[in-house]
């Protein structure tokens, strides 16, 4: 049997009722076979500093739509724990990202497996995200951005958080949940641009697929870099992407993933 996952990614604010109407139509065509709707980031268009106290109407434009998880993209991004909660409050559904993380928690890499799938005190985000197909395989998202504000920078000592670097948590990170989980198919949903995402499936050559966002990239049929199938829609609600999952077809066989984008 086939699956579908839809995705998008860096609509900047340019989500229309129409299109979001075309998005919510399509997910429910596909009715039981798609198995998910995510989103790679930027889907507002706030900057790093400023952010509207009532949140983003366009999230409220995405749960019509009925995404099933979002990474977080520099956009939904602020270094306070007030406009980070305003920025991304209107979503119902999960925020994912991993390499985020309360400036003086230190148990990045020490939590118990379970607590990566529920956000964390003091911070409204979860690392990952789990579905179980209708018939009972295993899809393991996992949330990756681009680092806004580290350790090694000035503006650290007026943010609440930090980010790791994504491909160092990646590295950690995964292989621990794929253990845990046992997914039959493992997702990276990133908002850390199209040269990380390569050097991400060549560092985790686990990964069956990478849904990313941030540089703006169409690929039109998608990029193998090795065993891992690397997509994006390219930027402003122009495109929506699709990718078919195979349930039938082994891990290696290319065949096992089919991906291909449709004008919005």
């Amino acid at each position: 049997m086939s699956f579908f996952i839809l995705h998008t990614n860096d609509f900047h604010n340019r989500l229309t009722p129409e299109k979001a109407t075309r998005i919510k139509n399509l997910k429910q065509a596909l009715a039981e076979r798609c198995l998910l709707l995510l989103d790679a980031g930027d889907a507002i268009s706030a900057g790093n500093l400023n952010y509207h106290l009532q949140g983003e109407p366009i999230l409220d434009l995405m749960n019509t739509c009925g995404y099933d998880a979002m990474a977080l993209g520099n956009r939904e991004f602020h270094f306070t724990k007030t406009g980070l909660h305003c920025k991304i409050s209107r979503a119902k559904f999960p925020i994912l990202c991993a390499n985020l993380y309360v400036k003086d928690d230190p148990s990045l890499y020490s939590k118990p497996m379970d607590s990566y799938f529920a956000p964390s005190p003091g911070l409204p985000l979860q690392a990952a995200f789990s579905k179980t197909t209708p018939l009972h395989q295993k899809v393991l998202v996992v949330g990756l951005s681009v680092p806004m504000i580290t350790s090694r920078m000035a503006s650290r000592h007026v943010s609440a958080y930090l980010f790791e670097q994504p491909l160092k948590v990646a590295t950690e990170i995964i292989p621990q949940l794929q253990a845990w989980i046992r997914p039959d198919l493992t997702i990276a949903l990133t908002h850390i641009g199209i040269t990380r995402d390569r050097a991400l499936a060549k560092s985790l050559p686990t990964l069956d697929l990478i849904i990313g966002g941030h540089s703006h990239d169409v690929l039109t049929h998608g990029e193998w870099v090795g065993n891992t199938l690397v997509v994006q829609t390219g930027c402003y609600a122009r495109h929506i992407g699709y990718v078919e999952w195979d349930t039938n077809r082994d891990r290696g066989d290319k065949r096992r993933l089919t991906a291909w984008i449709e004008t919005l």
